[in-house]
């Protein structure tokens, strides 16, 4: 089969899987057309600008204003063009607005669980920046308060919809690639001082910051591990108490997952990856960008692949839009995120416990 029959085929199964179980039921009402009105509570994490360009991209959404306490942030972002005709609001109006249906927290770690409670508090679907909080109780407190009122809640995890992620997930579980046995996964940085001294406030450091994305993806295919073994070390001449060169081993029955994190490699953008090893396939995603690619290797003809070694390269793959998309569907037909709050409580459990922050 060819590259582009295996793109496209790759786009029908993730369709059907949309569709399938409910998703999208036949008896649920038609999608509303109207645009979701939007809030951006908080412009401080990275993810802030585009996130905001995602929405404003997007016919789904009318994003309506941004709340900005901080009044030397407020005046910068002001003068930036993409702000233009974009209404600066205060944090009660945005709240108490009726209209508003959804409200993107964009904050530091410390800052996110405070304000997704308001958010859910005041009766609005939250779209919660990553990670959020390092703390258990209090993230249980504000999953199940959403789910109680039957608000959505999604994190902000950057590999939940990359086309070769989800290819690796969707050739283990269809059986194809045997027995899995491992799967391996790295997101690595090149962070300077400003980057460094946030991410030290926390015990585990470059994993903790980063290391979730990796995390999403294994608890998705395998669930809770067993146990969690982590090495969270500061191997660098840095003059800081960063834990910057750090290891996870997942265990599972019969299963290991090894992910790794360092904080100071040259060429980390183009590092980064996640790999599925069975007794009748391997599936390697590197690199995740720049461009993205898949390796794969089969025993026997499986699905849309051929025996043997083979490459894809897949179009770029977009942050953020897929993920706005997904929100907008489940939004408007009144179904469920495909990440459900259950997953959402395990994957912060998994990384607070590969984190060193508990047990």
């Amino acid at each position: 089969m060819s590259v582009r029959n295996i793109l496209h085929d790759m786009k029908r199964r993730n369709f059907l899987q949309y569709t399938a179980g409910g998703a999208l039921a036949a008896s649920a009402a038609p999608p509303s057309t109207a645009k979701i009105r939007v809030g951006m509570l908080g412009t401080g994490h990275s993810h802030y600008g585009g996130k905001l360009k995602a929405m404003m991209d997007s016919p789904d959404y009318e994003v309506v204003g941004v709340v900005e306490n901080n009044a030397a942030a407020r005046e910068r972002l002001q003068k930036d063009p993409r702000h233009a005709g974009l209404a600066w609001l205060e944090e009660d109006r945005m709240l108490s607005d009726p209209s508003i249906q959804l409200v993107v927290v964009e904050c530091r770690v410390w800052e996110a669980l405070r304000w997704g409670r308001k958010v859910i508090a005041a009766g609005k679907h939250l779209h919660l920046e990553k990670p959020p909080g390092n703390e258990m109780a209090p993230f249980r407190e504000l999953v199940e308060a959403a789910r109680r009122k039957k608000l959505l809640l999604q994190t902000g995890y950057l590999w939940r919809f990359h086309q070769g992620l989800v290819a690796a997930i969707e050739a283990a579980r269809a059986g194809w690639l045997g027995e899995v046995f491992m799967v391996r996964g790295t997101m690595n940085s090149d962070r300077g001082a400003a980057e460094r001294e946030v991410e030290a406030k926390f015990r585990g450091g470059g994993l903790f910051e980063l290391s979730g994305h990796v995390i999403d993806r294994v608890v998705e295919l395998m669930g809770r591990p067993k146990t969690v073994k982590s090495w969270l070390r500061h191997d660098t001449s840095v003059a800081d108490k960063l834990a910057d060169n750090n290891l996870a081993v997942f265990e599972f029955d019969k299963a290991l997952a090894v992910i790794s994190q360092a904080a100071k490699m040259a060429g980390a953008g183009d590092h980064r990856s996640f790999e599925i090893n069975g007794t009748d396939g391997t599936f390697v995603v590197y690199p995740e960008s720049s461009p993205p690619r898949m390796h794969v290797y089969m025993r026997k003809p499986q699905g849309p692949y051929k025996a043997g070694w083979q490459q894809v390269d897949l179009p770029p793959q977009p942050r953020f839009i897929a993920d706005f998309a997904e929100l907008a569907r489940a939004l408007k037909s009144g179904q469920p995120l495909k990440h459900s709050y259950d997953h959402e409580l395990l994957l912060h459990e998994t990384l607070l416990r590969a984190s060193g922050e508990m047990t």
